[in-house]
């Protein structure tokens, strides 16, 4: 009897593991699937100001170019976009309250082609992600990015901190492929510092996930003049 009842507990515990596999591999693709390149949000139109610092010759190579990203991502809006999505994560079934993270996302906002960039992707990410929830399920349009990843995230079941790991790792990629694009470096060099960014995203995603509105804030002034002075440059390839 005590031999049948183990194995009857060895099933349902294969069982259990058999259906988080499932879940956590359902998870990675629809991660995977929403922060696509091909994924309708245009994020490969969007520079974050990094068209303005080449122009200028604030980034020439390499070195300063993994230097550029990096402390943008750690220092700049990109850490108030993690700390964001992370409330969103946490309020998803509160729409009072997406709808004061949202305010606050745009507010937050540096620069108009800034607030553009957020607040239009945000409305491109939720008119496509609603082909995995049904009517009226997800935030309103106007809901920044980060806000509505956050919130959408939460509603799939999908873990806080492998969303905020895939946002911020989608950002610094975008990152790459616009300088590529800039000339700035080929695909080889994009792939090298890719590969060196993979822990401070790590961190900064494990850091993020436990963070609150209180530990907003950012000191990245070259990446929020740059996206302010962006909206002149011209001839220009991005939106921002």
């Amino acid at each position: 009897m005590a031999m049948r009842t183990h194995r009857t507990i060895t099933i349902i515990t294969a069982i259990t593991i058999m259906a988080t596999a499932m879940t956590d591999t359902t998870a990675l693709i629809r991660l995977m699937s929403w922060l696509s390149p091909v994924f309708p949000t245009g994020g490969f139109a969007y520079s974050a100001g990094l068209e303005q610092a080449v122009a200028d010759g604030a980034v020439t190579g390499a070195a300063f170019l993994k230097d550029w990203i990096a402390t943008t991502l750690v220092h700049g809006a990109p850490w108030n976009d993690a700390v964001l999505l992370a409330e969103a994560h946490r309020a998803s079934d509160n729409l009072d309250d997406i709808a004061d993270l949202a305010e606050l996302g745009r507010a937050l906002c540096v620069s108009a082609e800034r607030r553009r960039e957020t607040v239009d992707q945000g409305a491109a990410f939720l008119d496509a992600a609603a082909h995995w929830f049904g009517p009226g399920a997800l935030p309103p349009r106007e809901t920044p990015l980060p806000v509505a990843i956050g919130a959408t995230a939460s509603l799939a079941g999908i873990d806080a901190e492998a969303a905020l790991a895939a946002f911020l790792n989608t950002l610094a990629t975008n990152q790459l492929q616009c300088v590529i694009r800039l000339s700035v470096t080929g695909q080889t060099g994009a792939a090298q510092i890719l590969a060196a960014l993979e822990p401070s995203v790590a961190d900064m995603a494990r850091r993020a996930a436990a963070a609150t509105t209180d530990d907003l804030g950012g000191s990245a002034f070259g990446a929020d003049i740059a996206s302010m002075t962006h909206e002149t440059l011209q001839p220009r390839l991005f939106l921002s």
